[in-house]
């Protein structure tokens, strides 16, 4: 589908007690309590219902180009229900209850980045794009501070409001209870000692890692941009601020992410002849290089390259998960993640009291790109990440200072994949830049124009 197609839907006027945009508002200005009450994953489904509820009412629905790309991805996945109970090879049988819920989270995941993206870019008219690109750069400035929180009192921890309502049995459970249970940091002991690292406002650090890389564009054009007004002086604070809790994170996918985002984004503003931003950014990647290297920090960071604990983990999942898939079920998947017979190297390989990392992860997890082929299998991944191309490809040479953020966090986002479980507040984010950069193709008499970078 070329251009924003255009689908109808009965119109009615929204609440005028209700400011428009306030569903991103209260999702992205409130997460902070979100996640002291343990609602900090609940809140985004409940965000996507009401933004849905808003565009039913609004009238006509466009969708940005390539949204059948998407819309079939979608019927894809849905598909993978007929093959719950399916066995695939070197896995263990299952196919219960547990199984069918959480087809349905992660689906109701899906559903919810859609609406999201949609609503981005059918606002148009009502919201500002720069009031949408300053609320994500609001969520930069709100990991960093969770992320120093970590580094200074790591062991502040409490009891939510939601794990008082649940029952026990459930809330006691681990997955359910990292949700839902408000701590700042998780430990870890592969560097040789005990290091906190930052998971706040989110439920790991992986996730603290990963949105905070999308976050970053957003806030380098909301606070560095030509409308940054009083942002624009206490940006640098904030930026190096943020080195400490990045470091400390022990992150390789956000270090990498974030070299990557720093030379496309040096690129693109060369290309666009913007050579003093770019000069800039140059000159400040440089002095910034040169006094983290003295610090140290740098040690830090060089002790965790040398300690790769995790890459085998890692490989063999990615390669388990592709001979799987392409053996068993390679057009849709399995639907879900699969959790395998004993370890990489042993069928009577498991995890012990001595070694709770002798077990293989589930099938499916340690990256959002292995999810994709297992449970929506080669052709599911294709249209995916087909749409995501698309989105990438229509707005790479696009000019403004918007387009540069988009193409740099769908670029990022992309990378993630091979290290983060992104289907989450991440993919959130990065939908919600598909809908900005979609708002370019809208009839000018459609968007609310202002300056945005």
């Amino acid at each position: 589908m070329s251009g924003t197609g255009l689908v109808e839907a009965p119109a009615r006027a929204e609440p005028r007690f209700l400011k428009p945009g306030w569903p991103l508002a209260a999702l992205y200005l409130g997460f902070p309590l979100w996640w002291a009450l343990g609602l900090a994953g609940l809140i985004f489904f409940v965000a996507a219902a009401v933004m849905a509820v808003i565009m039913y009412r609004q009238g006509s629905i466009r969708v940005p180009r390539g949204f059948a790309l998407w819309l079939l991805f979608l019927v894809w996945t849905l598909a993978g229900v007929l093959v719950l109970r399916a066995i695939a090879p070197g896995t263990l049988p299952g196919g219960g209850v547990g199984r069918y819920a959480g087809f349905l989270i992660w689906f109701g995941w899906y559903v919810s980045i859609t609406i999201a993206m949609l609503y981005v870019l059918n606002t148009a008219r009502h919201v500002s794009t720069l009031w949408i690109v300053r609320v994500l750069a609001w969520m930069f400035v709100v990991t960093t501070g969770f992320g120093l929180l970590a580094i200074l009192v790591p062991t502040l921890e409490f009891t939510s409001p939601m794990e008082l309502l649940l029952p026990q049995s459930l809330s006691s459970k681990n997955f359910v209870r990292t949700l839902i249970h408000p701590s700042l940091s998780s430990s870890t002991d592969f560097l040789g000692y005990v290091q906190p690292r930052p998971t706040a406002p989110f439920a790991y650090s992986n996730s603290w890692g990963n949105n905070l890389a999308l976050y970053l564009p957003f806030f380098m054009l909301a606070w560095f941009g030509r409308s940054a007004g009083w942002r624009r002086k206490a940006a640098p604070f904030v930026l190096v601020a943020a080195v400490f809790p990045i470091t400390f994170s022990l992150n390789r996918g956000l270090w990498v992410s974030l070299v990557l985002a720093a030379v496309y984004a040096a690129g693109r503003l060369a290309l666009n002849g913007r050579w003093r931003a770019m000069q800039a950014m140059v000159a400040a990647i440089l002095v910034g290089g040169l006094l983290f290297a003295a610090s140290p920090l740098y040690d830090t960071l060089l002790l965790r390259v040398e300690t790769p604990h995790s890459n085998d983990r890692r490989a063999g999942t990615a390669q388990t998960v592709v001979s799987v898939t392409a053996q068993g079920s390679p057009l849709i998947g399995y639907g879900t993640t699969r959790t395998m017979q004993g370890s990489f190297s042993s069928l009577a390989g498991g995890e012990t009291e001595q070694c709770h990392q002798c077990a293989a992860p589930p099938l499916g997890t340690q990256g959002f790109m292995w999810r994709l082929i297992l449970t929506t299998g080669f052709v599911g991944t294709f249209l995916c990440l087909a749409f995501f191309g698309v989105q990438f490809l229509h707005r790479a040479r696009g000019p403004s200072p918007l387009d540069i953020t988009g193409c740099t966090v769908l670029l990022v986002a992309v990378l993630c994949f091979f290290f983060y479980d992104s289907l989450g507040s991440a993919m959130f984010t990065a939908l919600i830049a598909i809908g900005l950069m979609a708002r370019a193709d809208l009839p000018a008499k459609e968007v609310r124009h202002d300056v945005v970078g």
